[in-house]
């Protein structure tokens, strides 16, 4: 039996409180797990607003710090693997073992993929072979706010696809 939580929002670097909550059932047993906030159209619009305040210095960040950053998320995450495991099971209803050998190790690896990705990628030029004196540039340059929207079915896995990339991309300095 987990505890009861109350799951608020994330806002600005803090957890918000929401005016509603939705129950979290385990859909093996029907029992409630967690309350979790019911975002309104106001929480999703400072939500917005705060990230794009935080743009700016955010997308200044270098490759090699988001890197670490990815990587230590990862290693948070290992360092918990059986909490992560655990609440994956109940809130999916699903086999502990699945959640424990798949799902979590799988997590850990799309923000270790993407911090080692992250390191790999720079702006870069080609010269084309059939024009002479001609190059072409890529150049990456975060250009603003992004919005996340995550299923169900896999809740942390599907979550950490998207973000891990996001993260290593919002900025490629």
């Amino acid at each position: 039996m987990v505890s009861l939580q109350r799951v608020n929002n994330f806002i600005n670097g803090k957890f918000v409180p929401a005016e509603n909550y939705l129950d979290s059932l385990n859909p093996s047993t029907e029992e409630v797990i967690a309350h979790i906030a019911d975002g309104s159209a106001e929480d999703a619009d400072r939500a917005v607003q705060a990230a794009r305040q935080a743009f700016p210095s955010w997308s200044r960040e270098t490759a090699g710090r988001r890197a670490h950053y990815l990587n230590r998320i990862a290693d948070l995450i290992q360092a918990r693997l059986e909490d992560f495991a655990r609440a994956e099971s109940l809130d999916q209803g699903k086999p502990l073992w699945l959640a424990r050998t798949a799902e979590i190790p799988r997590a850990i690896e799309n923000f270790r993929f993407f911090a080692t990705a992250l390191m790999q990628s720079r702006e870069s030029f080609t010269p084309h072979g059939t024009v002479p004196n001609v190059i072409s540039y890529t150049t990456r340059t975060p250009i603003g706010v992004a919005l996340l929207i995550s299923p169900w079915n896999l809740p942390l896995y599907l979550l950490t696809w998207k973000i891990a990339p996001w993260y290593a991309c919002s900025s490629l300095r």
